[in-house]
């Protein structure tokens, strides 16, 4: 509440208190002060609509008639004491800074942001993105409405997420410094596309997340935002100093959490921090910051290690039509998987078994340092190795090459968050156009944390079984090969002959 309003109201309550004890009519200055209530919603500026509706609240309780049952047993006209104390309760509500979706993972992070962010002014509505990873989204829900968030939106988009977001990464063969797959890279503007399509449905001008300042996560989820609702405006507190400074590590952070009451469960045993969804588990920070450190073997939560791995492979058959899979089949037993959440969970629990997809490596991140990483990507890993073996396929020499430096593109611009650039749109188009022949089967073996590659068939093949064969000359010459070695050599003999008169001069 203004700090006039508030002078005007304590200034004039006591000369009300005698007027209402006196039994007469409101005085003058009662009038002045709810002149000044209302005065107060035209004042508003951005904040009108909410804060308007308060403070027309507060002006109508202290026009209250002399039957209102709260204060009726005391007098027949509330005093101005009571009113100011009503008043008073109601000025963070008045003084709201507006609606802010908070992207909210129920973690001590988040929770803590939350209750922050209600200590700021912000009314908070929660969001909770169901992308596949094993979290209680009941429990998050209870844990958001008991920390005060004014809604919360839990959103499945486990088939929007391998739909529109991961077969795309798989027709590029999308792959970052030749060893990440870009799980955690992907999943984000999945995330904050429906934390914005929220945000504009609400009416809420904040966005806000739990990303540090030092990662990748706060560039994919605020390029995001400002390219799907370019006036939105982002709290990022891990970037605001009165935030950071204040929690300097997770020990504030228990405290803070302690003193607020948020339950939030951290064990000692798991000293890093982990990002997991439906393509995916990251871990990174902490013990293994030491990029010389081993991971300690508990660490691995989606693959078994492959030395207890099966002694017995899995022989899957996956057809892809367009270089997205549309049906996966396990020979041995002959279940069979044809929806893309399906295919993609069942891949995970086939690779995951066998221990497919671990990779411990150190990565350049965007912001400009260097970090170490370990994931976990078993379906995404077997996709991969199917999806090479049958665009090698079917996919023209120099169409694939191109296409090659196109997915080494679509790799970086994901990792740095520009999926919704329009460089990256440009280069989507691009990569799906080469995948319209891409269609066919690949059998390949699951063992001991690695894929095997057994056959592949397609109707739109151009392996020319007769033209390739050793056995039957087919329709090729084999002395037109001597003429296209001479003309490659011409370009190897000029610059050689050149070098040497090069050297002779020396």
């Amino acid at each position: 509440m203004p700090v006039y309003l508030l002078s005007k109201l304590w200034c004039s309550h006591k000369s009300l208190d005698k007027t209402n004890a006196a039994g007469t009519g409101r005085s003058k200055r009662h009038e002045d002060a709810v002149g000044a209530v209302d005065d107060a919603t035209c004042r508003g500026g951005q904040q009108t609509v909410q804060h308007s509706q308060r403070t027309e609240h507060a002006a109508a309780f202290l026009r209250s008639s002399p039957t209102d049952t709260r204060v009726s047993s005391v007098r027949k006209k509330p005093s101005a004491s009571v009113c100011l104390l009503w008043l008073l309760q109601q000025k963070a509500l008045i003084m709201s800074k507006g609606t802010v979706v908070l992207a909210y993972s129920g973690g001590l992070d988040t929770s803590c942001i939350l209750v922050w962010l209600k200590e700021q002014g912000y009314d908070v509505i929660t969001y909770l993105a169901n992308i596949g990873q094993d979290e209680d989204f009941e429990a998050a829900r209870k844990k958001a409405e008991s920390l005060g968030a004014k809604k919360v939106f839990i959103e499945d988009l486990r088939t929007e997420f391998v739909e529109h977001f991961i077969w795309p990464a798989v027709q590029a063969n999308a792959v970052y410094e030749d060893r990440y797959l870009l799980g955690t890279a992907v999943a984000r503007p999945c995330i904050a596309r429906r934390q914005v399509e929220i945000a504009r449905r609400e009416g809420a001008q904040f966005v806000s997340h739990g990303a540090t300042g030092k990662g990748n996560d706060q560039i994919r989820f605020e390029l995001t935002c400002y390219a799907l609702y370019p006036e939105v405006k982002i709290i990022a507190p891990w970037r605001i100093p009165e935030f950071y400074n204040r929690f300097r590590g997770r020990t504030d952070l228990m405290e803070y959490a302690k003193e607020h009451g948020i339950p939030v469960p951290v064990t000692p045993r798991a000293p890093w921090s982990m990002d997991a969804n439906l393509m995916h588990i990251s871990y990174e920070s902490g013990i293994l910051e030491n990029p010389k450190s081993r991971a300690p073997a508990d660490l691995y939560l989606m693959t078994k290690n492959p030395e207890d791995s099966p002694n017995v492979q899995d022989v899957l058959e996956i057809e892809f039509k367009k270089g997205v899979p549309v049906k996966v089949t396990n020979m041995n037993d002959g279940i069979s998987k044809t929806t893309a959440l399906d295919i993609f969970s069942y891949l995970n629990e086939i690779g995951g078994k066998h221990g497919v997809g671990r990779i411990d490596i150190v990565e350049n991140r965007f912001i400009g340092m260097k970090s170490r990483g370990i994931y976990e990507t078993p379906g995404g890993t077997v996709l991969l190795k199917a999806h090479l073996d049958i665009e090698t396929f079917t996919m023209d020499k120099e169409v694939r090459r191109i296409k090659q430096g196109l997915g080494i593109k679509f790799s970086e611009l994901v990792y740095n968050g520009f999926w919704y650039s329009p460089e990256c749109d440009f280069v989507r188009h691009c990569i799906a156009k080469s995948q319209e022949n891409v269609e066919g089967k690949v059998q390949l073996s699951v063992f001991k944390g690695q894929v095997y590659i057994l056959g592949r068939e397609s109707p739109k093949s151009l392996y020319n079984e007769e033209l390739v064969s050793m056995d039957v000359q087919g329709d090729y010459d084999p002395c037109d090969a001597s003429g296209f070695i001479r003309i490659n050599a011409v370009r190897l003999r000029e610059h050689h002959r050149l070098q040497g008169l090069s050297s002779t001069k020396q």
